[in-house]
């Protein structure tokens, strides 16, 4: 390995044309908005080059730093709470046009930013801004609009999952991770053709689940109890998908979810996190609740201050649909990230090593007539692992007809 670099120049450049080309399509004449943190440069650079090498008119890179953040929420005046600039509502509608893209790195660099910013104030931010920007929100759960978003190892990040390694060894290691998760190592294949192989197949195995017409779905698992409800309209997405001008996206890398959004009305049961909750820089653990038609009337955590920043969050929706489902997502014990054995303290790879539910915003493709019957419309979302290796999904036809859809941890459609 050279120098401080992470990966190898040949590797970095393969994870970036994945990205730009394989997982967003990035053509000629398009616009392509890469968001990153200072930390994930090394990887923003090369999307940046992989956009141009691509055809992009414009390959803009964006930026943000948590401190910031955390200046505006601890000694902001209150018309700083949850405002969107000009420039930036102008960049957001810019951006879900059919020629846009957008590549979104991720990985922790500050942890605890938003430590000692009152859950109140914290809310209202984040419930303004969601209302101003509801168009960008809607584009992009309805896959109207063309996004990814991807990893990058940071020194904090790697010292969570790999602490008995140096911070770089630690890094290069993660970044190891993140390349045979997307298919993107020798073994499986030149360029990005493992990556699309593997997409392709979640797509046909999401289409499967479609033609079942499932009207409800019961999870089971150590703490979780869950009767959903499936509208009649409902289809499951996952892998690759086909935006409204016909381009090819993968939405997530890594990947390997099959999913839908419930009707917001039908959730009953309970549910018990098998994994962290790494969320605005908050390790939250212990998460569990109660839902009772369809509302979610009971959240514990393990500590008091973490469930209140969950729930300050799930509740800054103005109409109380944070604590309506708006998504349940399955994958079985194939996975490779599940295979890793590691919890990677990130919703973007945790997410894909277990099933999982989000309360909030279901995603307008899910559902294949017009009314969107039953689609929570929320301004929130927030995703929480619930499967394992115990994990057990069975689904039920409109007959009442129960089909088991994971058992023993395994696919079984």
């Amino acid at each position: 390995m050279d120098g401080d670099h992470i990966l190898q120049p040949a590797e970095l450049r393969r994870y970036a044309d994945a990205i730009v080309k394989a997982s967003l399509g990035v053509v000629k004449g398009d616009t392509l908005l890469v968001t990153a943190e200072p930390a994930h440069r090394e990887l923003a650079v090369a999307v940046v080059e992989s956009g141009y090498r691509a055809g992009a008119r414009i390959c803009e890179l964006l930026y943000a730093e948590p401190l910031a953040t955390r200046a505006r929420l601890l000694h902001g005046s209150d018309e700083a709470l949850g405002v969107v600039s000009p420039w930036a509502e102008r960049r957001f509608r810019e951006i879900i046009k059919p020629n846009g893209a957008r590549a979104a790195i991720t990985g922790e660099t500050q942890p605890g930013y938003l430590d000692g910013i009152p859950p109140k104030r914290l809310a209202t931010d984040i419930g303004r801004a969601a209302r101003r920007t509801v168009f960008y929100r809607r584009a992009n759960l309805d896959l109207k609009a063309r996004w990814t978003g991807v990893a990058w190892p940071t020194d904090y990040w790697a010292s969570q999952v790999y602490p008995e390694l140096s911070p770089l060894e630690g890094k290069r290691r993660l970044a190891g991770d993140f390349l045979s998760f997307c298919r993107l190592t020798d073994e499986d294949g030149k360029g990005s053709t493992g990556w699309l192989k593997h997409v392709r197949a979640i797509a046909r195995r999401s289409a499967k689940l479609t033609r079942l017409e499932l009207r409800g779905l019961e999870l089971r698992g150590p703490g979780t109890a869950l009767d959903l409800r499936l509208a009649p309209e409902s289809r499951w997405l996952g892998g690759q998908e086909e935006t409204p001008s016909g381009v090819k996206i993968a939405p997530n890398m890594p990947t390997e979810e099959s999913f839908t959004s419930p009707h917001a009305a039908g959730t009953n049961g309970t549910f018990a996190c098998t994994l962290p909750l790494s969320f605005q820089g908050r390790l939250i653990e212990g998460l569990r609740g109660e839902f009772r038609g369809g509302k979610l009337v009971r959240l514990d955590a393990s500590n008091k201050q973490d469930r209140d920043f969950v729930a300050a969050y799930i509740d800054s929706d103005p109409r109380g649909n944070g604590r309506k489902l708006g998504e349940v997502a399955l994958v079985d014990a194939t996975s490779r990230i599940g295979q890793s054995g590691h919890t990677y303290f990130h919703t973007l790879l945790d997410e894909n090593a277990a099933a999982h539910i989000a309360f909030g915003a279901g995603f307008g493709g899910t559902r294949t007539g017009p009314r969107a019957v039953g689609l929570n419309r929320a301004t929130v979302h927030l995703d929480v692992m619930i499967g394992g290796p115990d994990f057990e999904a069975t689904g039920i036809t409109a007959s009442g007809k129960r089909v088991p859809v994971i058992a023993d941890g395994l696919w079984r459609i």
